[in-house]
C-alpha cells in the first residue's frame, strides 16, 4: 500500500512549537514534539494504557508527552517515564517511536523499519537556511492518492491548461519544450527548457523583464521529494546552456507523504534570492503559490474519484510520461523489495499504468526516449 523505508516530510520546523503536533503517514498516527533541549521526536500518537491520542489535549513538559486521560508520560524514546499512583512504571510499558530529523527547516520521518533509516539519504535543501534566500511554505491535504501527485509533478505539460489563470503559457510554445529525462538509481532527473519566449508575470516583475526571455524548469524526484529549479534569463545571452549569474532563480521543494490510501500531505516552499526584503512580495508570491497548488488539487481529487470507481482499469502513456514512468518503475521496484522481506505486506494500491503500442511504443522505449 505505501513504500514505508523512505524519508517522509513530517512539517516544517516553524509548525513545531512547545505543544504536540498530531499528523497521520502512511496511515499511522504519529504525535511530534520538542524534548528539553528542542530536539524533535516522534512517537506513535496512541497512549499506551487505553489508546487515546496523544495529542488530544496531551501537554508537553520537561522532555516528555503526558497522555490527557491518565497522565502516563513518555520521553522521547517512547519509554513511560511515569504512571500516577505506581512507585515506578513496568519496563515495558512503551510506544512506538519513529526516526525524525530536522534539517533545513524540514521535519523528516521513517515510517518504515528503524534499523534501516539511512539520515545519509535525505536529500539537502539549504535555501531555507541561506540568509541570502527567503522563503515561505505551505501544506494541503490532498484527497488523492500520493502516486497522483507525483504523476503531476513530473509532467509539466498540464502547466498551459490547468494553471491558465496562474502560471501557464502559450499552449503551442509550450508543447515545443525542450525535454530530457533521465534515471540515475532511484532518482529521476528532468530538464524542460523554454527558448524565445514572452516572460510569466513574476519573472517580469522580478527582473524587469521588456523583452522575451529563456527559460528552464529542471528538477529532482526521489521517492517522497520533489526537488525544483525555475528559472530565466534574457534570451540569447546563453541562460539555458549555463549563463545564468543575472537570471531570475526560484527553488520549489515538494514533499509528497502519503496521510491514507486516497489522501496525501502536500508540503511545499518557494525560495527565491530575489528582491528578499520585500515583504509585501512574499505575501503575494505566497497566495500565488498555494493557489496554483489548489488548481492542481481540484483536478486530482476529481481523477482520484474516478480511478476509484474502476481501479483495474489501466491508464495509458503519452510522449511526455516518461519521467512520471521511470517514478512508477522506482517505486514498484522499493515496494517489491519490501514486500520480500515482509511477504505479508498488501501489493500498492495505486492506480497503474499500462503502455500500449497505440500510445507508446513500449515501457523500455519510454525510459530512453528525449527530444
Amino acid at each position: 500500500m505505501f513504500l514505508r523505508n523512505c524519508w517522509y516530510v513530517a512539517g516544517f520546523s516553524p509548525e513545531l512549537g512547545q505543544g504536540p503536533l498530531a499528523r497521520r503517514i502512511c496511515d499511522q498516527p504519529v504525535v511530534m514534539f520538542r524534548d528539553t533541549a528542542g530536539r524533535a521526536a516522534a512517537l506513535e500518537d496512541r497512549c499506551w494504557h487505553r489508546g487515546v491520542p496523544l495529542s488530544a489535549g496531551g501537554q508537553c513538559e520537561a522532555g516528555i508527552i503526558r497522555c490527557p486521560y491518565h497522565g502516563l508520560e513518555f520521553d522521547r524514546s517512547g519509554q513511560c517515564t511515569k504512571v500516577p499512583g505506581q512507585p515506578r512504571p513496568a519496563a515495558g510499558v512503551r510506544i512506538r517511536s519513529y526516526p525524525l530529523e530536522e534539517r533545513d527547516a524540514i521535519l523528516w520521518i521513517w515510517p518504515g523499519e528503524h534499523d534501516q533509516a539511512d539520515p545519509s539519504l535525505i536529500p539537502s535543501h539549504p535555501y531555507h537556511g541561506d540568509p541570502l534566500w527567503v522563503w515561505n511554505s505551505g501544506m494541503l491535504e490532498v484527497k488523492a492518492h500520493a502516486q497522483l501527485i507525483v504523476d503531476n509533478l513530473l509532467d509539466l505539460s498540464h502547466l498551459q491548461y490547468v494553471h491558465r489563470n496562474t502560471i501557464g503559457g502559450d499552449p503551442e510554445l509550450e508543447s515545443r519544450a525542450e525535454l530530457s529525462t533521465e534515471r540515475l538509481g532511484n532518482t529521476v532527473r528532468v530538464r524542460r527548457w523554454l527558448r524565445d519566449v514572452d516572460p510569466p508575470p513574476l519573472h517580469r516583475l522580478a527582473a524587469g523583464y521588456r523583452g522575451r526571455i529563456d527559460r528552464w524548469q529542471e528538477f529532482e524526484w526521489r521517492p517522497g521529494v520533489l526537488q525544483f529549479h525555475s528559472g530565466s534569463t534574457e534570451t540569447g545571452i546563453g541562460g539555458l546552456e549555463g549563463n545564468r549569474e543575472k537570471g531570475v532563480h526560484i527553488r520549489h521543494f515538494h514533499g509528497v507523504t502519503p496521510e491514507t490510501e486516497d489522501s496525501t500531505l502536500y508540503f511545499y516552499s518557494s525560495a527565491r534570492n530575489f528582491r528578499i526584503d520585500d515583504a509585501e512580495l512574499t505575501t503575494k508570491m505566497g497566495a500565488s503559490t498555494r493557489a496554483t497548488f489548489m488548481e492542481d488539487q481540484i483536478v486530482l481529487e476529481a481523477q482520484q474519484a474516478r480511478l476509484r470507481e474502476d481501479p483495474a482499469r489501466a491508464l495509458f502513456t503519452l510522449r511526455n510520461d516518461q519521467a512520471l514512468i521511470q517514478a512508477r518503475r522506482i517505486t514498484e521496484e522499493l515496494l517489491s523489495a519490501e514486500r520480500k522481506a515482509q511477504p505479508l505486506a498488501p501489493a500498492p494500491a495505486g492506480p497503474r499504468i499500462q503502455a500500449e503500442a497505440r500510445a507508446f511504443p513500449s515501457l523500455r522505449q519510454a525510459e530512453t526516449h528525449s527530444n
